[in-house]
């Protein structure tokens, strides 16, 4: 049976993106196929993001063997149906200077997982020459790939996945240029960076996206970075402005001033838009943050799996509790040491839409059409989401309002954006996630 949705994630791998990958590779192969993981920069510099994907992929590898010997259903059949590209993206901003949440995810991003639990992860030497850009086509270069034979090969590494020298950017234009238009959907779970980039190089082929599903922003809640600023747009907030307003009636009306973006043009050419525009659908703090992990939930149904033997379980289990603690450092009103602290599942709150957002339709609450815009040369507001809070009539047709800087009030300008404002239900999302990753009890 063809996979409902067919889908790209462009990711930090940090701990709730990894959760958010392990809940969708180990979904069903009729609900969600996964075909790119785009690696960016995020909670980490993108090598090390690429390190915890690729270990994701060997300690997945080494749980199916572990299932099979000990009379278990393998699981993750989305994963066993299609095996996904994994393409390196971003490693720096569009502008601005580089952020990073290691204070949160630790150095490497999983809280020391690589240290703590060195045999979980797989040596850089056996993959890192796997995403090598490929070298010009000489008689001195043909000489040196021939003498690198002796390197591991993909499926020495693993089975699971297919690693791409090209740049993410372009194997996500790739896979929509080969696709039936708004067939694909893009979850973002990470800074927009490498989301921007394939908008700039081909908006007429990006816009054949279904939709983008963004992890970001705050919009009547604090930040998670400043008091207004959540990190994966503040991490580059030109990348989201530019991508928020190819949602827009005017795209010009929202992009950010001239100059912005280094290397990329200050505006979309006009012919490439035509009349399509693009589906967003927000998930901002707003939304992530009531949708939480417990302590006490995750502890009972991983432990007993890791004193089985079970490798997933003992490095996801490593990972958590370093989180967990993290959590009681920074945050007040969290036990220290006890059931009641957790963490919130933002980036797997979009792989639930992505899995059901459709078929629970009326289950899932959006504000359609919201003018949502990024504020990205502020000195203390960078990265905020902008929504106009004044209780003034919008203009009608064909006028322009009195007094409205920035034609927030024009029925033919500012952005157009869904943004998520309820679900199914805040507690139900940890329990599928547990089941969806480690077998239902």
């Amino acid at each position: 049976m063809v996979s409902k949705n067919k889908v790209i994630i462009d990711t930090d791998p940090g701990t709730d993106d990894v959760l958010a990958l392990l809940y969708a590779l180990s979904s069903s192969p009729e609900d969600l196929e996964v075909a790119l993981i785009s690696i960016t920069f995020g909670n980490i510099d993108v090598q090390n993001c690429l390190r915890n994907a690729v270990s994701m992929f060997h300690v997945i590898e080494k749980e199916m063997r572990w299932r099979k010997d000990n009379g278990r259903p393998e699981g993750f059949d989305a994963l066993k149906k299609s095996k996904p590209i994994v393409a390196v993206g971003a490693d720096e901003p569009l502008g601005g200077e580089r952020m990073k949440a290691a204070y949160y995810h630790g150095l490497d991003g999983l809280g020391g997982v690589h240290t703590s639990h060195p045999h979980h992860s797989s040596p850089s030497e056996t993959w890192s020459h796997l995403f090598d850009k490929p070298p010009p086509e000489t008689l001195l270069s043909s000489t040196a790939t021939n003498s690198t034979h002796s390197m591991p090969s993909t499926s020495e590494v693993s089975h699971l996945f297919t690693p791409s020298s090209s740049p993410s950017h372009l194997e996500i234009l790739e896979i929509l240029s080969c696709e039936p238009p708004n067939t694909v959907t893009i979850i973002a779970i990470g800074p927009l960076t490498t989301v921007a980039t394939a908008a700039a190089h081909s908006p007429s082929t990006f816009l054949r996206a279904k939709q983008v599903l963004v992890m970001g922003g705050a919009i009547r809640v604090p930040g998670n970075m400043t008091p207004v600023g959540e990190f994966n747009t503040i991490a580059d907030p030109v990348a989201a402005a530019r991508v928020y307003a190819l949602t827009s009636p005017d795209v010009a009306s929202t992009m950010p001033p001239p100059g912005s973006a280094a290397g990329l043009p200050d505006e979309y050419p006009t012919k490439q838009l035509g009349a399509q525009r693009l589906k967003v659908v927000k998930f901002p703090l707003d939304i992530t943050h009531p949708h939480s992990l417990r302590r006490d939930e995750s502890l009972a149904k991983i432990t007993p799996l890791a004193e089985q033997g079970s490798p997933l379980a003992e490095w996801v289990l490593a990972f958590l509790t370093a989180t967990f603690k993290k959590v009681e450092l920074l945050h007040q009103g969290h036990e220290i040491d006890g059931g009641s602290t957790s963490i919130s599942l933002h980036d797997p709150l979009c792989i639930w839409y992505a899995l059901s957002g459709e078929a629970q339709a009326g289950q899932w609450g959006l504000k359609e059409g919201e003018d949502i815009r990024v504020e990205t040369i502020g000195q203390w507001t960078r990265g905020m989401c902008v929504v106009d809070r004044r209780n003034r009539k919008r203009a009608k047709e064909g006028e322009e309002a009195v007094g409205d800087m920035g034609d927030w009030l024009s029925s033919k300008k500012g952005n157009r954006i869904d943004r998520c404002v309820s679900t199914p239900g805040e507690r139900l999302l940890a329990g599928l996630l547990l089941d969806s990753i480690f077998g239902q009890a």
